[in-house]
């Protein structure tokens, strides 16, 4: 499902014209986004939650040359699937 599909059925459920459940979804992204740059949790009770992971440095290899190399430690976005979303794609 793409975002404009995604848009769609939102506009769909809510009876929302395809504008404003646009602009809806968009508001829901770049809240989350802002949430997690400030390292910050989004919890949504029985669905999931949001939160960045620390990555460590590692060893890895170049697939050209096959050359050892250290790839930087990273802070990564992650989601936890909550148990009603988990029981709902079961």
């Amino acid at each position: 499902m793409t975002k404009s599909d995604f848009v769609d059925q939102v506009a769909q459920q809510s009876g929302l014209s395809k504008k404003d459940a646009g602009s809806a979804v968009d508001a829901v992204l770049n809240t989350i986004e802002g949430a997690l740059k400030d390292g910050e949790e989004v919890s949504f009770t029985g669905f999931g939650k949001f939160h960045v992971a620390s990555r460590g440095a590692r060893e890895g290899r170049n697939p050209r040359t096959g050359e050892s190399m250290t790839i930087a430690a990273s802070k990564v976005p992650r989601f936890t699937a909550g148990s009603g979303l988990k029981k709902a794609v079961k």
